[in-house]
């Protein structure tokens, strides 16, 4: 039986260095953040040199909240992105119209319908799971119970809320997820990553892959 393989995404990337740095510690894809409150915010003139120094087979995913239509096409014309990431209020329909493979992101709290969710958002690629902040979109660094995962859901999962290395092993082995996603926990400060951070996050979801049962 061939082992899961989780795969990782580190999201809220600033520049072109820490992407490279990010592929060689061994992401499958980086998160550039078009959303204007977030202190991990890229224009998309900027976000087009992050994503051109991206390697070959490394995702580079786009970040959005409550944008309009216009505007995420108006990245799409600079930035050559390979994945969509709705974390507002968007409905299915809207995440579906820009001819590239999207997720959607869930805030996940006491009486969260994930079921509901994942049946009414069944042509995302993945359902994201975060933490349920008020007033806050994600990048809280904040954790959520992971228990309220259902052991099914109609979509891969990608697991995000407040990872670090001292935890992502534990979130693993909890839910299974397809995927993690994490910013604030390989940073220094907020919104700054740091590259050794990042490669022992990395090693820690390596480490969790090689003991299922740990």
């Amino acid at each position: 039986m061939i082992a899961h393989r989780t795969r990782i995404k580190i999201c809220g990337i600033r520049d072109p260095l820490m992407a490279i740095a990010a592929a060689k510690a061994g992401a499958d894809a980086i998160g550039l953040v078009f959303h204007e409150a977030s202190p991990r915010a890229v224009e998309p003139v900027r976000a087009r040199d992050i994503a051109r120094a991206v390697p070959a087979f490394v995702c580079v995913a786009g970040l959005f909240v409550n944008r309009d239509a216009a505007y995420v096409r108006t990245v799409l014309e600079h930035v050559p992105l390979g994945l969509l990431q709705f974390h507002g209020d968007e409905p299915p329909e809207f995440c579906d119209q820009f001819g590239l493979p999207w997720i959607r992101a869930f805030r996940v709290g006491p009486g969260t319908d994930l079921i509901e969710c994942g049946d009414r958002f069944s042509r995302a690629a993945a359902m994201l799971l975060d933490a349920q902040v008020p007033g806050q979109f994600g990048g809280t660094g904040t954790a959520f119970d992971w228990s309220l995962v259902p052991p099914t859901l109609a979509r891969p999962v990608v697991l995000s809320g407040g990872l670090d290395v001292g935890n992502v092993g534990g979130a693993i082995r909890a839910v299974r997820p397809w995927a993690v996603d994490v910013s604030s926990g390989v940073e220094v400060a907020r919104g700054v990553k740091d590259a050794a951070l990042i490669e022992k996050f990395v090693r820690s979801v390596r480490d969790a892959d090689a003991r299922p049962g740990g």
